[in-house]
């Protein structure tokens, strides 16, 4: 496999999207692979120069595989509870249908602050369309002492709501939950040495559940929802291999799909089909990690995705399907960087000075949606993680310049989705609004020529850190007062 490098990386959109180059380490020649063709096609090759400052130096392109495969039917029949894997779920339980490509899913983590009285949390995930979502929730109270339970939001009506789906009996604080696109919510339970899988739904003042069935591993992972809107899978990783497992959507309860070599983790959706799922791996025999490309379409066949350098570290962060955009992390400049490319071209990896701010962390969690041909104009949210907490960042890879807004109070970190006209909308719950949504559109970039005398611009006007101001207050707005449409922007 040989490297396609654009010298200077100045060939075609991507030569007003970063800073200039600066001087580095030459790229490597010989750079692997960075992701591949159609299934069963020789993979393409890409890397990225180095970034001690920018790296805007030649790197091998981006290449995807083709998504085009269906999903697996409906359940199969119910089994009794313990068993290893067999289930049938009702058909045609829920309300809810699938709304057409939209948003990428998004998976949060990590508990809500409860200072204020906000409900501690256990996770928040969003359907690929973002009509619903699911969270782990205990309403505040002395540790040891809280009941936890599921909860569903209902984002695409008029107003959001969320509707309580409690058992007999608290959840354990370590379970998972997963929305489909029905209105029904999977959840993960780890049971002594086994995980077992139900989907829960509403009952008019009660809670129905339906047992899927169970897997004999002691620690197993819930991926995002799949796009198809039907599909949950799930990951168990091994040492030396992975089992990639189908818990809900199968025709007969949770099934292995796939078996990968080597240690896995992460996940990431590459079409919207549900059939390309991207994983970061590492060989069996150590080294680095490297995100590939799992061809569930397959039998799980495995081809290279992200081969910057051949010692870097390169996982997929986030990934758009509309357009091809894809946003990763890698150490290839000579430490973590977050970088950009697009799947299936011949540009280099990119890592933008503005996303390289000091003392926070940033994590992508949502791409704007509906960008056919346009990856450069995808308006992107990310996660800012600094000593004040958690607020929100917005970039787009043309635009060099990264927005910074202060969530609202009670946002769920890391969860949110875009509507196609630029809109990104921020799930949220405090004492005051048990759930909201809280609208924020994006801002346009400012050109960098008339940036270069702003105080915080970059030398030349290139990407402004805003690292000095402070984040701009996002103010939740009522869906029902909000506008349907936005007014349209140029890009």
């Amino acid at each position: 496999m040989t490297a396609c490098a654009i010298e200077g990386g100045s060939a075609g959109a991507a030569a007003t999207a970063d800073p200039e180059a600066e001087p580095g380490v030459e790229p490597d020649p010989e750079a692997g692979p960075v992701g591949s063709g159609a299934p069963g096609e020789p993979a393409g090759a890409a890397g990225s120069g180095p970034s001690g400052p920018p790296a805007d130096a030649p790197a091998p392109p981006l290449a995807g595989p083709a998504a085009n495969a269906g999903t697996g039917a409906e359940p199969g029949a119910r089994p009794e509870a313990g068993t290893e894997a067999e289930a049938r779920p009702d058909e045609g339980r829920g309300a809810g249908t699938e709304t057409g490509p939209g948003p990428v899913a998004a998976h949060a983590h990590g508990p809500a602050s409860s200072a204020d009285g906000t409900p501690l949390t256990g996770g928040f995930t969003l359907t690929a369309d973002g009509a619903y979502a699911a969270r782990l929730t205990a309403a505040p109270g002395p540790p040891g002492a809280r009941a936890w339970y599921p909860e569903r939001w209902t984002l695409d009506g008029p107003e959001p709501y969320a509707v309580p789906l409690p058992l007999d009996q608290p959840e354990e604080p370590d379970s998972e939950v997963a929305p489909l696109a029905d209105g029904r919510v999977l959840i993960r339970r780890r049971v002594a040495d086994r995980q077992m899988f139900s989907l829960l739904y509403p009952t008019g003042p009660g809670t129905g559940e339906l047992l899927l069935g169970a897997v004999g591993r002691t620690e197993m992972t819930l991926l995002p929802p799949s796009p198809d809107g039907r599909s949950v899978y799930a990951l168990a990783a091994g040492e030396d291999h992975a089992s990639l497992w189908l818990v809900a959507g199968g025709a007969f309860g949770p099934e292995e799909v796939a078996r990968i070599p080597g240690r896995c983790s992460g996940g990431v959706w590459l079409d919207r089909a549900g059939r390309m799922l991207a994983l970061d791996r590492r060989e069996p025999g150590g080294g680095p990690v490297k995100a590939i490309a799992v061809d569930l379409g397959r039998q799980g066949e495995v081809t290279p995705l992200l081969q910057i350098a051949p010692g870097s570290n390169d996982r997929l962060v986030l990934a758009d399907p509309d357009s091809g955009l894809l946003l990763l992390r890698s150490d290839a400049p000579g430490h973590d960087r977050l970088g950009w490319g697009v799947l299936g071209s011949c540009l280099p990896v990119r890592f933008p000075e503005c996303l390289r701010l000091a003392d926070v962390t940033m994590t992508p969690f949502a791409v704007q949606p509906d960008q056919m041909l346009m990856p450069e104009s995808c308006a992107v949210a990310l996660r800012i993680d600094g000593a004040r907490g958690s607020w929100v960042g917005v970039w787009r890879p043309a635009g060099r310049q990264l927005h910074q807004f202060a969530a609202p109070l009670g946002w769920m970190p890391g969860a949110g989705y875009w509507s196609r006209d630029g809109v990104l909308r921020l799930p949220y719950a405090n004492g005051a609004t048990p759930c909201g949504v809280a609208l924020l559109e994006a801002p346009e970039d400012v050109d960098p020529v008339s940036a270069a005398g702003r105080t915080g611009a970059g030398e030349g006007g290139g990407e402004p850190s805003a690292a000095d101001t402070a984040p701009a207050v996002c103010k939740p707005v009522p869906l029902g007062q909000a506008p349907l449409h936005g007014a349209a922007r140029p890009d």
